[in-house]
C-alpha cells in the first residue's frame, strides 16, 4: 500500500526470512564467528539457541549460503522426524536413492559409507537443523550416534542445531547427557537493543530502496518511535518488523512520511503478542479507539 508513498521498491518489513535484507549486526556477527570457528576446528555438535522471532532461520539461512561451496549440507527444516525417518530424511539430503522399505542397518551403512566418500573428496557434511528443540529423544539419540563416524583426527559428521530455549532444558536431562557434553560451541541470540534497531531499521529501509533526503530530518523513525519500538517489540526482529510495517501504514495513512511514537502505540495495541505487554488497559484503550491499523489506514484513504 505504501511502496510508492515512501518511494520503496519492496517492502521493508516482510517476515520471510531474505537474506538480501540481511543486517550483520554484533548479535549476529558473532554468532556466526562462533559456527565458522566451531566447523572449522571438527566439532561434532554446534548449539544457537534463541527466543522465537530473534533470528535463528536468517543466520541458517546465511549459514547455508556460507557453507555452500565449503561443505555438503544436509538442511533438515523439519526435524520432528521419527529415527527411521531422520534417516531417510539425511539419505535423501546426501543423493542416496533408496527404497522406503529399506532395512534400518543397511540405511545407516550406506549413508556412513556416503559421508566417508565425501569426506575422501574434500567435502566436509554438516547437518543443519532448525527448530531443533521439536526433534523426539529418540531422534536424537540416533543423530547423536552418527557422530561416533570419526577418523583418528576428526569427525566425519558435524551437526548445527538451531533450537528455541526449551531444547537447553531438555539437554539437562539425565538420559541427555551424552549429547549434552558432546556440544561443543554454544551462542544465544539476545534480543536487540536501541541502537542495534536503529541500524537494523535503517538498514531494511535503504535495502528496500528508500531515498532518506526526501525524508525530514533524515530518519524516517523519530528518535521517540524508536525507543517505543524497543519497548512494545521486547527487542525481538520479528515483533520489530510487524510493529514497523503496520506504524507505516498508519504514516501513509496519515498522509506523513516520518513514524511517530503514537503510530507505534497504535500498532502495537493491533498487534497479539505485543498487546499483551501493554496489559489490560492498552486492550482497553484499543477498544475505546476501535479498529485495526488496517481498518484505520483504509478509512483515512477510501471515500
Amino acid at each position: 500500500m505504501y511502496l510508492y508513498h515512501y518511494g520503496l521498491t519492496e517492502l521493508p518489513f516482510n517476515l520471510t526470512p531474505d537474506t538480501d535484507f540481511y543486517c550483520e549486526l554484533p548479535v549476529y556477527s558473532d554468532a556466526m564467528n562462533v559456527l565458522r570457528i566451531a566447523l572449522k576446528s571438527g566439532e561434532g555438535f554446534v548449539k544457537v539457541v534463541g527466543e522465537v522471532g530473534t533470528g535463528k532461520t536468517m543466520l541458517c539461512r546465511m549459514l547455508l549460503n556460507y557453507l555452500e561451496k565449503r561443505a555438503h549440507c544436509a538442511y533438515l527444516p523439519n526435524p520432528y522426524l521419527s529415527p527411521n525417518e531422520l534417516r531417510l530424511a539425511l539419505a535423501s539430503e546426501l543423493s542416496i536413492r533408496v527404497a522406503r522399505t529399506i532395512d534400518q542397518y543397511q540405511l545407516t551403512e550406506k549413508i556412513n559409507r556416503k559421508i566417508l566418500k565425501l569426506h575422501q573428496q574434500g567435502k566436509p557434511v554438516i547437518i543443519i537443523v532448525d527448530e531443533a528443540q521439536a526433534i523426539p529423544r529418540e531422534t536424537l539419540e540416533a543423530l547423536r550416534l552418527f557422530t561416533n563416524l570419526e577418523t583418528e583426527k576428526q569427525k566425519l559428521l558435524q551437526v548445527v542445531l538451531f533450537a528455541q530455549p526449551e531444547l537447553d532444558q531438555r539437554l539437562a536431562k539425565p538420559e541427555l547427557r551424552q549429547l549434552r557434553q558432546r556440544i561443543a560451541f554454544s551462542c544465544k541470540l539476545k534480543p536487540l537493543d536501541i541502537n542495534s534497531i536503529n541500524v537494523y531499521l535503517n538498514h531494511r529501509l535503504r535495502t528496500a530502496g528508500l531515498a532518506f533526503d526526501r525524508i525530514q530530518g533524515g530518519e524516517l523513525f523519530s528518535s521517540a518511535a524508536v525507543k517505543s519500538l524497543l519497548k512494545a517489540s521486547r527487542g525481538i526482529p520479528r515483533l520489530v518488523n510487524i510493529l514497523a510495517h503496520k506504524a507505516m501504514m498508519l504514516a501513509y495513512g496519515s498522509g506523513r512520511f516520518n513514524v511517530e511514537i503514537q503510530d507505534i502505540k497504535k500498532a502495537a495495541k493491533d498487534t497479539d503478542d505485543v498487546s499483551a505487554n501493554y496489559g489490560w488497559l492498552g486492550f482497553a484503550l484499543a477498544a475505546v479507539m476501535g479498529g485495526s491499523v488496517v481498518s484505520i489506514v483504509m478509512a483515512a484513504w477510501l471515500p
